[in-house]
């Protein structure tokens, strides 16, 4: 199934402030990925060739061009087959244009994944690193709508410390009691 899904948000700010948020991904003074979702995780600096991701999702920097858009090609889930990214568009001295796009192909059992689960993780949470890009810059962010499926994913796949775990610790809740 081909997919092509994009979130596209005005920010009254330079060119050069919105990339900024764009260079800070998965940097300890991350401004740009909201706290309340697994975090963007990457094995060295921002650069061509880091390999990481977030939650179940992960890739590597196929693309990187400082203060304007990163490109992340998937590598999983399995099935995932293409690239997600964010880019600064139609910029004025004034404000720019933040998108974030994926366009990929998802086969077998990913189809399902992407249409039952992940696509409404994805497009609440794009939502919410926009809103958190406004926030930064001091604009006034846009609302973040949290349908109740959505709400049910989400504390799904949030992490839980078990009965007896050490402190620091958390699992991913499953289904297995072991």
């Amino acid at each position: 199934m081909k997919v092509v899904n994009v979130h596209q948000r005005l920010m009254h700010a330079s060119p050069e402030r919105v990339g900024a948020l764009i260079d800070s991904l998965a940097s300890p003074n991350d401004a740009l990925w909201p706290r309340r979702w697994p975090r963007m995780r990457l094995d060295r600096p921002l650069a061509v060739g880091a390999v990481g991701g977030h939650g179940p999702i992960r890739y590597f920097v196929e693309a990187y061009a400082p203060g304007h858009l990163v490109r992340f090609r998937l590598t999983g889930p399995k099935g995932f087959d293409g690239w997600h990214g964010f880019e600064v568009i139609d910029a004025t001295a004034a404000h720019c244009v933040l998108e974030h796009r994926i366009e990929m192909q998802t086969k077998g059992p990913a189809i399902l994944t992407w249409s039952l689960a992940i696509r409404h993780l994805h497009d609440v949470c794009v939502e919410e690193v926009l809103s958190q890009a406004q926030v930064a810059l001091g604009n006034q962010p846009k609302p973040v709508r949290w349908p109740l499926y959505v709400k049910f994913l989400h504390w799904l796949m949030t992490p839980r410390k078990r009965a007896g775990e050490p402190e620091g610790r958390v699992t991913i809740a499953s289904g297995d009691n072991h």
